[in-house]
Parts: C-alpha cells; sequence; structure tokens
C-alpha cells in the first residue's frame, strides 16, 4: 500500500500507510462505540479519491480509512503502471484471473483489519468497502476474513475467482452487504454485479443488490445516500 488517508470520527455513537504495517502508527484510545469504514479505491485511483467524498455522508461516529493500492503495471492498459490492488488481465468474467495477486492483496486488506483491532476496534465495527476493482477486493477479503465484519459496501464491481466460492467462504456468510450498481455501467457492466450476487446469495443470506438507473461507472448522490442509511442501519445491532 502506497498510503492511505484516515478521517477520525468527530463524535461517539449514542445508540441502545503501507502494507508494511510496522510503517503504520498504531491509534491509541480508540472509541470502541465508533464505527471503521475502510474504503478501497478504483483502478488508478488513490485513497484521496474517495476520501472527500465519503467524509460528507458518512454518520460522525464513522471513522473513515481510504488507502491506496501499491503502483504496479496493469495488464488490461498494456503494462501500464498504476495504483491497482492487483493485475487485471481483461475485462471478461471467463477468462483468467491473477490469483495469487488477489489473494496476496486480500490478506493485506486483512491486516489493516487487524490493525484497527489491535488499536482497540472489534472486528464487527469494522465495514470494509470499495468501489469497482476495490469493490471486488473488498468482498473477496470479507469472505475470507475468519472473523465477523460489520458490513461489506460493494459498489460498481464484481466477486473475483468465484469459481472458487462458496468453499472459499471462510467467513462473513452471515454479515449484511450492500452492492450497488448502475444500469449504464461500461466499465464493468451490470451483469457481472448480478451475476455475482446471485452467486453469493446461495451462501450469504444477507446480500443486498441496488441498481441505479442511469449511472454509470461511477457514483450518485442517490447511492451516496444508501450508503450512509447502510451504515446508520447496522450500527444499532453491533
Amino acid at each position: 500500500m502506497a498510503g492511505k488517508v484516515v478521517i477520525e470520527a468527530s463524535a461517539k455513537h449514542t445508540a441502545t500507510g503501507h502494507w508494511n504495517t510496522s510503517q503504520i502508527p498504531a491509534m491509541v484510545a480508540q472509541d470502541p462505540c465508533s464505527l471503521q469504514l475502510i474504503f478501497l479505491h478504483g483502478l488508478g485511483d488513490t485513497g484521496h479519491g474517495w476520501a472527500s467524498t465519503l467524509a460528507e455522508i458518512r454518520p460522525a461516529y464513522v471513522k473513515l480509512i481510504c488507502p491506496t493500492a501499491p503502483v504496479m503495471p496493469v495488464t488490461l492498459n498494456a503494462g501500464f503502471r498504476m495504483p491497482s490492488w492487483f493485475d487485471l488481465r481483461s475485462l471478461s468474467l471467463t477468462e483468467p484471473e491473477d490469483e495469487a495477486g488477489i489473494k496476496s492483496a486480500a490478506k493485506n486488506v486483512h491486516l489493516l483489519i487487524e490493525e484497527e483491532e489491535k488499536a482497540g476496534i472489534p472486528s464487527n465495527r469494522i465495514v470494509l468497502g470499495g468501489f469497482s476493482q476495490g469493490g471486488a477486493l473488498a468482498l473477496y477479503s470479507a469472505f475470507e476474513y475468519k472473523k465477523q465484519l460489520g458490513g461489506v459496501v460493494a459498489l460498481s464491481c464484481w466477486l473475483p475467482l468465484r469459481q472458487l466460492f462458496p468453499i472459499a467462504a471462510l467467513g462473513n456468510k452471515e454479515t449484511r452487504i450492500l452492492q450497488c450498481h448502475g444500469d449504464s455501467d461500461p466499465v464493468v457492466p451490470l451483469h457481472w454485479g448480478q451475476e455475482s450476487y446471485k452467486m453469493m446469495k446461495t451462501f450469504a443470506p444477507n446480500s443486498n443488490f441496488k441498481t441505479y438507473m442511469g449511472l454509470s461507472h461511477s457514483s450518485s448522490t442517490e447511492e451516496l445516500s444508501d450508503i450512509a442509511d447502510f451504515m446508520k442501519e447496522i450500527m444499532p445491532s453491533l
């Protein structure tokens, strides 16, 4: 990881850096009643790309962590180097995926989660989210994590290495998942998300899929509002 943007929670909830985490200073005296959102950006972006947008819609008790992916050559873009969580080889569900890269990236996401746990935040108060490639990694990482997470937010994405599921799902099969996708997405087609959702629903029954009319490969006010509502809804049950 090339670094991360961290926006601390500004209030308590009152309801009934680097891939080498040794280089990330440990947070101290964190409020265990807060909620953490770790959000992974899409291909070629950075943690700054989503931090300001999510900061505007997050509840005050949510701490926001937006890491930046390492820079690497991306096969899909003729080997051009850019921030990427793993190599993307094609825009086809039938082509081979970067299995080793996806699994390695998921382990690093798990390290981020564990850093928050060490700082005093229970795993079930950590929400994992992402957009596009980052959303794909968020889904995979959640199912590969044995401890319960607070929720998953997956935007304009797909479940990678889906041929390995449901056997590969080691945890979070009962965790609430919000999957969002625009019906006019030219980069990650709507049917990618729909097919992933149908497959996930067979072993993760608390998945929910929302489609946004006219939305391309981006976000919208309606979608952001749904994300904010999702975080508010899951908090009382944690």
